[in-house]
């Protein structure tokens, strides 16, 4: 790490703090009415969370050496964080579940608001108020005083007051241990790189936050806080269970120590790429340059979910450009086709009328793929073709509703596909995918009744070891009997008969991804509610059709 700065004149940073000031005024008020509590309480000291555009002030029009725009509010805008309650699948899906369970609606929202709608939870959270996330007193009413907080997302202002973690643990299931007792001019916002004193005390001026360096905020552990979950599950009685009765949701987190990437790389280093060389890091001060400099893309997998941003901009209130959002969905790709996972298909092998050949594929992630939110899966789409180019066998094909054929989960709410280390049927589809159960140990996709999986064989990252795995993320199913099932890899066999087709034979393998599965999909829209039919016919628009990750053609001989 490191920087260079020169000096800026006195007179320019006085001029330049009483505009920022006037400016923050305009955009940072309404935090301030929005966090009240009496009347006769001063608003500075009650403060706990400035939006977005409260720091877009300093932190816009900011770029790299190689004079791209790395400005941390354009890039942040257009990524899923800043619209993790915008986002019309999550909604439906929370409404979905208090739905099944009124009798927990409060709890159940509650939950889901302190990762998708921090600050208005937090804020909750401080005057000691509960928190409603639908209907006109909930914080996704536009009247409501928390709205704004509430549809800013993952804000600035939420992760930059994450605590250092405890040396001997690490943070997870939404305890962001924010400290909401401490005055608006108590409160740290630490940053990667030393700041001046100047530079303290202007930030002081502008928002009420003292600047502080702490290297906590390039460590994995930060996005623990919401990116390793456990849930306390709804029982038979339709009651919460308690203590150690969870369920872990999802655990990349605990998938990343135990992978060969702890020792190489962070969850900031994928998802929060370097700019070229170095950058400045504030408007404020732009020949005060710093490296490496984390861009705040958050780029994800979710091109999905991007998609119906880019279709819906305006109803669901997306705040940047379509433009950054384009360049967000390409970012997004290239990570998925690039940074994912490969494949390699072996030479093909016929024996009278059968092709048999192998589908290699090496796990670039240092966590499982999919990881996270179990709706997501990969799978492996394979076609044979004969000399005259028809298609003899295919598993692995799909609708553009996102549904696969021959998926006995697509097809059968209460079935699911098993882990294959041999492939003879089209019916038979090799899929990487979390299954989850219910009390009954029933298949199920709902959260709050989830107690565990039926079916894990996501593949695992580098460094691995499926038989010594971490208590909150185990292989389940068939893949822990498949030996070419490992840490980095899977190896899978293909027999396929070819009657009186003739050769030579085409083999086109595809490694596709959907982040929203279609049964996952379909269960939510069989809810009815109003976020549902608004998801449905976003859905219907937009479809569902999965990324490639990876392919591969070979012919035989």
């Amino acid at each position: 790490m490191k920087h260079t700065q020169k000096s800026t004149s006195s007179i320019g940073i006085f001029l330049v703090m009483l505009t920022l000031l006037f400016s923050i005024a305009l955009v940072g008020c309404t935090a301030q009415e929005q966090s009240t509590t009496p009347e006769s309480t001063n608003l500075l000291e009650i403060v706990l969370f400035q939006p977005s555009a409260s720091c877009a002030a300093c932190h816009q029009g900011m770029k790299d050496t190689l004079g791209n725009d790395v400005s941390n509010h354009t890039e942040w805008q257009s990524s899923i964080m800043a619209n993790a309650a915008r986002d019309p699948y999550y909604l439906a899906s929370v409404r979905m579940e208090t739905q099944k369970s009124p009798q927990l609606a409060e709890a159940i929202e509650e939950k889901c608001a302190i990762c998708h709608a921090p600050m208005a939870r937090l804020s909750n959270d401080a005057k000691e108020e509960s928190t409603m996330m639908f209907g006109a007193q909930g914080i996704l009413a536009s009247e409501h005083p928390l709205f704004n907080l509430a549809v800013d997302g993952v804000s600035c202002t939420v992760c930059h007051q994450i605590p250092e973690n405890p040396a001997d643990n690490f943070r997870h299931s939404s305890d962001l241990a924010i400290n909401l007792d401490l005055t608006a001019s108590e409160r740290l916002i630490y940053g990667a790189f030393p700041i001046s004193e100047q530079n303290v005390s202007l930030m002081k001026a502008a928002t009420g936050y003292t600047a502080v360096q702490s290297e906590h905020v390039r460590q994995s552990a930060v996005c623990a806080t919401c990116h390793e979950l456990y849930l306390n599950y709804i029982k038979e009685d339709s009651t919460l269970s308690s203590g150690d009765e969870l369920f872990y949701e999802q655990t990349p987190y605990s998938e990343w120590l135990v992978s060969d990437f702890a020792e190489q790389s962070s969850c900031q280093d994928c998802h929060m790429p370097s700019a070229e060389g170095a950058a400045p890091i504030s408007n404020i001060t732009p020949d005060n340059l710093y490296e490496p400099f984390a861009r705040h893309t958050f780029t994800g997998g979710n091109v999905f979910m991007l998609n119906l941003f880019g279709e819906f901009s305006e109803e669901l209130g997306f705040p940047g450009s379509i433009a950054a959002l384009d360049q967000h969905s390409a970012r997004t790709e290239d990570l998925l086709q690039n940074q994912t996972a490969s494949l390699a298909v072996s030479a093909i092998e016929q024996q009278d009328d059968t092709l048999t050949f192998k589908v290699g594929i090496e796990v670039l992630t240092g966590h499982k793929y999919p990881t996270s939110f179990p709706s997501r899966r990969t799978w492996l789409h394979v076609t044979v073709s004969d000399a005259q180019g028809t298609v003899i066998f295919e598993s692995g094909g799909y609708e553009e509703t996102g549904e696969i054929f021959g998926n006995a989960n697509d097809e059968n709410p209460a079935a699911y596909e098993p882990h294959y280390d041999l492939i003879s049927a089209p019916d038979q589809v090799q899929i990487y995918e979390p299954i989850m159960k219910d009390v009954a140990g029933e298949v199920t996709t709902f959260q709050m009744l989830a107690t565990g999986y039926l079916k894990d064989n996501r593949l695992l990252p580098s460094g691995f070891d499926k038989h010594n795995p971490p208590p909150v993320s185990s292989v389940i199913g068939e893949a822990m009997q498949d030996s070419s099932f490992s840490g980095g890899s899977d190896s899978i066999t293909y027999q396929i008969q070819t009657g009186a087709a003739s050769g030579p034979f085409t083999v086109q393998v595809e490694l596709l991804y959907q982040s929203v599965s279609y049964r996952w999909a379909l269960n939510v829209l069989e809810s009815q509610t109003e976020e549902a039919q608004t998801f449905g016919r976003m859905l219907e628009q937009t479809k569902n059709i999965p990324v490639m990750i990876a392919s591969q053609t070979v012919q035989s001989q």
